[in-house]
């Protein structure tokens, strides 16, 4: 099973979404979670890839204008990815 750990502005940025939003975002990062289980890469419509200029830091689409920024960290379980949640919300998060 993936590790995570949450950013204090992911906090701050989850508690702002609308219900509706919470809802999309958690059923993206189910999808999300199934398929790092899987290790086949992710599926076309999280369209998850880099975020320009950032290195190493990757947007997932949760929404039509929902984003969320994340990076992967070291391994905290062998073998098992972990992922570092930065900021979630429209498209205006991205840097």
């Amino acid at each position: 099973m993936p590790t995570y750990l949450v950013s204090p502005e992911f906090l701050d940025s989850h508690a702002r979404l609308t219900p509706a939003q919470k809802k999309l975002f958690r059923a993206a990062v189910d999808k999300f979670i199934e398929d790092l289980k899987r290790g086949k890469g992710f599926r076309r419509g999280l369209r998850v890839k880099g975020v320009k200029g950032a290195p190493g830091l990757y947007e997932m689409t949760w929404a039509p204008d929902g984003r969320a920024l994340f990076s992967y960290g070291p391994p905290l379980v062998p073998g098992e990815t972990h992922i570092v949640w930065h900021v979630v919300g429209t498209h205006d998060i991205l840097p």
